[in-house]
């Protein structure tokens, strides 16, 4: 009898070591490798912003943040991964205003939810396109102006690339093509790199590319910038009006946003030392800088997860508006 008491006293004194043990832990958060998913391909402008965040996250906790990209399904396998995995406080989606707004209208089914199955952690920043066009194709279209008058001198004629369909490059031209009452055809192609491919060959007449791969197609020499898609010009590339001022086009605005998702029931206290870890990081002014000067993202006014959340929630309506009349869906 004492021998069995002795044995359930020992076993009791072991599950507390156990759970001090694993508290001790938690307490240490982070001790181990910290995983970022992404969804679109290596060298995308989301997969350059997430490794120069992991560098910063890696210096600051001192533990390795590994970058991965699930690509697929406009980002829907990344964030169904991620969704699935872990609230432990070593899981996390570099996610887009594409993957959690644009693609609830988009797709006629998702996996997840994307408020439901995840937790906010930091608005990242404002990611703008930018309205391209191959000047070798065009040399009479030296703005926007000169390109609208084109378009509605031959009506249904010409035509622009996106990334594919419900792409924020393909959504930016239905908005821009009914702003400005333009017949305009769309051909979506696999990709930013098809696509900015086509406009370089003159397949296509013009193409709205995110901003960092479009930064460096201008300063390459490779394609011509004639407006930026945000309410302001930014400062990648200087001179270049907005859509609204260049296209004269008031009002107009077709930029989308990053952001950094947890899976849902990540414990609060770790959601927020990473959420004040991430805004630090992206409120220094090298960053900064680096975001404007490189990338052409304007960095968020607020970046805390109330913030993101609100414009989270705001998005998924507008661009279930913008979807419904571009027609486009995915099955």
């Amino acid at each position: 009898m004492r021998a069995s008491i002795k044995r359930v006293a020992f076993v009791g004194i072991l599950i507390a070591g156990i759970c001090q043990s694993a508290m001790a832990q938690d307490q240490k958060w982070p001790s181990r490798a910290i995983n970022i998913t992404g969804g679109f391909p290596n060298g995308a402008g989301t997969d350059i912003y997430a490794r120069k965040l992991g560098e910063g996250l890696t210096a600051m906790f001192n533990v390795p943040v590994v970058v991965d990209s699930k690509t697929g399904a406009g980002g829907n396998i990344a964030s169904d991964a991620v969704a699935r995995s872990a609230p432990d406080g070593y899981n996390y989606l570099f996610g887009t205003a594409g993957t959690h707004a644009i693609n609830v209208a988009l797709y006629k089914k998702l996996n997840f939810d994307v408020e439901k199955d995840f937790t906010r952690i930091a608005l990242l920043g404002d990611v703008p396109n930018v309205l391209l066009i191959n000047s070798k194709k065009h040399p009479d279209i030296k703005n926007c102006a000169d390109l609208l008058k084109m378009a509605r001198a031959k009506p249904g004629t010409m035509n622009y690339a996106s990334t594919g369909n419900g792409a924020s490059g393909h959504l930016a031209g239905v908005q821009f093509a009914n702003a400005a009452k333009i017949n305009v055809v769309h051909v979506p192609y696999r990709g930013q790199g098809p696509a900015m491919a086509a406009l370089l060959a003159g397949d296509v007449d013009f193409f709205f590319n995110q901003s960092a791969a479009a930064i460096n197609a201008v300063k390459g020499g490779q394609a011509t910038a004639i407006a930026v898609t945000t309410p302001q010009p930014i400062v990648a590339l200087p001179g270049v009006p907005t859509v609204a001022a260049g296209c004269n086009l008031p009002g107009f605005e077709s930029s989308t946003w990053y952001g950094l998702f947890a899976p849902a029931g990540v414990p609060a206290d770790i959601a927020k030392k990473m959420s004040d870890a991430v805004v630090k990081i992206i409120s220094e002014p090298s960053f900064k800088q680096w975001l404007t000067d490189t990338q052409g993202i304007t960095p968020a006014a607020d970046s805390s997860p109330e913030a993101f959340a609100r414009i989270h929630r705001a998005d998924i309506k507008k661009w279930a508006d913008i979807v419904k009349m571009s027609g486009a869906q995915v099955d």
